[in-house]
């Protein structure tokens, strides 16, 4: 009975140490678009360095011509998460921009933060994602 009691609480242990749902959270993205043409590119970042880099953990692409508003990101980890994304409006397949650079095509950041002479940054674009989180993006 002792070693039973002594394997059953090492046991215990382990299921204490591992999160039970470690790569379970699902995550809903809806956009709002002016323009019922074209896609929306959505990038998904888990960490700051990641966002601030351009460099997604995963990438979606919604079909607005198609009739589509939402994509769903499955399997990630509960933890805090950043979007970009733009409308390809003509579906040339990238963000068209003015000769000084700046997008000519509709765009939004998770939040519907705002960025200051550039894209927004990690710290107002962060949400947190646990369980089954919808996140919705306005498209501007």
């Amino acid at each position: 009975m002792k070693r039973f009691l002594t394997i059953l609480s090492a046991g215990a242990a382990l299921v204490i140490a591992v999160p039970a749902h470690a790569a379970d959270a699902r995550l809903t993205v809806k956009v709002d678009v002016a323009s019922p043409t074209g896609t929306v590119m959505v990038a998904l970042y888990d960490n700051e360095a990641a966002f601030e880099n351009g460099n997604p953990m995963r990438v979606a692409r919604i079909d607005v011509a198609g009739g589509q508003s939402q994509t769903v990101f499955e399997g990630l980890a509960s933890g805090d998460y950043g979007i970009k994304s733009f409308h390809d409006v003509n579906g040339n397949g990238r963000m068209d921009t003015n000769p000084f650079g700046v997008a000519v095509e509709p765009y939004a950041f998770s939040n519907n933060a705002v960025g200051n002479m550039g894209p927004a940054k990690w710290d107002r674009a962060r949400f947190a994602v646990d369980g089954n989180t919808d996140h919705q993006l306005a498209l501007r």
